[in-house]
């Protein structure tokens, strides 16, 4: 039985979709992979990329952390922040990376500093999930287009 999935943030659901056949998430040790059958678990996820596959469509997420759970084939991510790659605007997050940057080469408080490091990282994130969504190729049964 395919899982049931459902991103949320606490200003929305970013995600929510049945029939889901693989969730790949940024996991605090490391990548984690949650298939059809997956044991209960409740774990916390780092900031990173996490991908949804459904058939041949994939979904890239950009994620800050949060928590995943799974039981009964069902996988809720509770997530501080998250955006799907075709909602990313990368003119903004290329504004927000260079604002960071900025940010961390002017200032000496460290609460600034830290804040700025977050910023950025949050920005390099949004603009490699934006960046890979623009390269992938459409999936499909016999592989990649012309072959």
């Amino acid at each position: 039985m395919p899982l049931e999935v459902h991103v949320v943030t606490a200003e929305r659901e970013v995600y929510t979709e049945d029939g889901v056949d693989e969730v790949v998430a940024p996991g605090i040790q490391g990548e984690l992979t949650v298939l059809p059958s997956h044991a209960p678990l409740l774990t916390m996820i780092k900031p990173g990329i996490m991908r949804l596959v459904k058939g041949n469509d994939e979904t890239d997420v950009a994620i800050t952390g949060g928590f995943l759970e799974v039981k009964d084939d069902r996988v809720t991510i509770l997530a501080d922040a998250a955006e799907r790659a075709e909602e990313i605007d990368e003119v903004r997050a290329e504004e927000a990376r260079r604002r960071a940057e900025r940010t961390l080469e002017e200032r000496e408080d460290t609460a600034e500093l830290v804040t700025a490091a977050a910023a950025l990282q949050r920005s390099l994130l949004r603009l490699r999930v934006a960046e890979m969504r623009r390269r992938r190729r459409p999936r499909g049964p016999s592989g990649p287009p012309g072959v």
